[in-house]
């Protein structure tokens, strides 16, 4: 915007100063025959000057303007370069994409499709929330509280899920594939209905399983298909 205002500033062509004769008195050639110039008189208006004065000047505010708000944003988005990405989903405004969240309160919020790749979500309570859809794709989730949560549906794909409460979540049709691990996690009445898990992880998850989630009446054993 700057530069289109300085192109058109610029290039304001010159205004012409109108000009206007002063006819001659018709007297009597006697009276001026040694007196009366031979040329018509002009005098020059001086409006054209000024009007051209006046748009310069207008042209080099608004130039200051928009040379300003342009720096005003490239600062902003320097000095906090999260607010040039919005990764957060349809229920929840704030960038949560690539973040580092750790030890953040979600406890009890709607993040449904919420948008939390690759974050540092460690020691983050999430206690009670609705994350259906979320995305946790290769997020670091270490020690977060996941318990009483809706995660159906959520992706848990590559992530790191150790030491995590999942005490009664609710993760029906979740994804957790790839190296997603739960080692050391609480899943004390969690529902793991058609979830995708390796062979490795539902061995060790029935070691532990026990309880029946409160909100699908389903064990916890039953829903790892353990034997």
């Amino acid at each position: 915007m700057a530069a289109l205002n300085v192109c058109f500033c610029s290039k304001l062509p010159p205004l012409s100063s109108p000009t206007k004769s002063l006819p001659l008195p018709r007297n009597s050639p006697s009276q001026f025959e040694t007196t009366a110039p031979s040329f018509p008189l002009r005098y020059y208006a001086p409006q054209g000057a000024q009007i051209r004065s006046s748009l310069s000047s207008l042209c080099e505010s608004i130039s200051k303007a928009s040379v300003l708000a342009l720096l005003s944003a490239s600062i902003v988005f320097a000095s906090d370069p999260a607010l040039a990405f919005k990764g957060g989903g349809p229920y929840g405004a704030g960038v949560t994409r690539g973040q580092d969240l750790t030890g953040k309160d979600f406890s009890g919020k709607t993040l449904i499709k919420q948008d939390f790749k690759t974050s540092i979500l460690r020691q983050a309570n999430f206690k009670g929330a609705k994350l259906l859809g979320a995305s946790f794709f290769d997020a670091d989730l270490t020690g977060a509280d996941l318990s009483d949560t809706d995660l159906r549906g959520a992706d848990f794909s590559l992530a790191n899920v150790t030491k995590v409460n999942l005490s009664n979540a609710n993760l029906e049709g979740a994804l957790a594939t790839g190296n997603t691990s739960f080692k050391g996690s609480i899943i004390t009445g969690a529902d793991f209905t058609d979830v995708p898990l390796r062979d490795d992880q539902r061995v060790y998850l029935c070691k532990v399983a026990d309880g029946v989630n409160p909100v699908t009446g389903n064990e916890t054993r039953e829903t790892l298909l353990c034997k």
